[in-house]
């Protein structure tokens, strides 16, 4: 005679405690338009909260973004998907992403200076750069701390100003001195562990625009920005 088997118990959800470092309660979604804690919704990002900032509050939280007057970005893996294809020739080609491009134009045309700082040199990141009109490219640059603290020397900023994006491990010095350090959502964990905004969206898949409504929209520059094309 059959012996029926009982079905075996549907799978709980882990409580918070025991999931990974993101995606836990030390992780809070903030929104453009949102203060912390009070909801999410498509498009926002996660606020790292592992690495609280001295006598932080959601006043501070609710501030983080608007004073920021340079966007500065890698290339590789934050305006691309990181991976580098060459023909049968040996050319690098390299594949942009249209929203990142008008994000960076809005923000540019907004008052808030976009640069590209990257270890690796390619005239392909110099023409990209020219069609957006990115004025501030550095190219080459392995120390891009450095490369990043001469330009706010230039522009008269100070680090609190400035916003990264990055995916690696080259871009952590300026991920944890800038103003507002920000991971993709695909970087890598070291990275991630030190961003203060991880974006929802993976590099070169819209991460960058992500973070230009981001910065618009807190600044409330937004809905300036979208007037034109309504």
């Amino acid at each position: 005679m059959s012996q029926q088997v009982p079905s075996p118990p549907s799978p709980q959800p882990s409580p918070a405690s025991e999931r990974g470092s993101y995606g836990t309660a030390a992780d809070e979604v903030i929104s453009p338009t949102q203060e912390p804690g009070s909801g999410t919704q498509v498009g926002s990002m996660a606020l790292h909260g592992s690495l609280p900032l001295a006598g932080e509050g959601p006043r501070e939280r609710a501030a983080i973004g608007t004073n920021i007057r340079l966007l500065a970005l890698d290339v590789d893996g934050v305006l691309t998907d990181g991976q580098l294809y060459f023909g049968n020739d040996g050319e690098e080609l390299k594949a942009f992403n249209t929203l990142d491009g008008q994000g960076i134009k809005l923000l540019q045309d907004a008052g808030i200076a976009v640069a590209l700082i990257t270890a690796r040199e390619s005239a392909l990141v110099a023409r990209r750069a020219a069609n957006l009109g990115i004025r501030h490219v550095y190219q080459g640059r392995h120390d891009k701390f450095a490369a990043l603290q001469a330009l706010i020397t230039d522009l008269a900023l100070d680090l609190a100003q400035v916003a990264y994006i990055g995916d690696d491990l080259p871009d952590l010095a300026c991920i944890r001195r800038v103003g507002l350090g920000i991971s993709v959502s695909n970087g890598h964990a070291s990275v991630k562990q030190y961003a203060r905004l991880i974006t929802t969206a993976r590099g070169g898949q819209g991460a960058v625009r992500e973070v230009c409504d981001f910065l618009l929209q807190r600044q409330g520059l937004y809905e300036q920005a979208l007037a034109p094309y309504l």
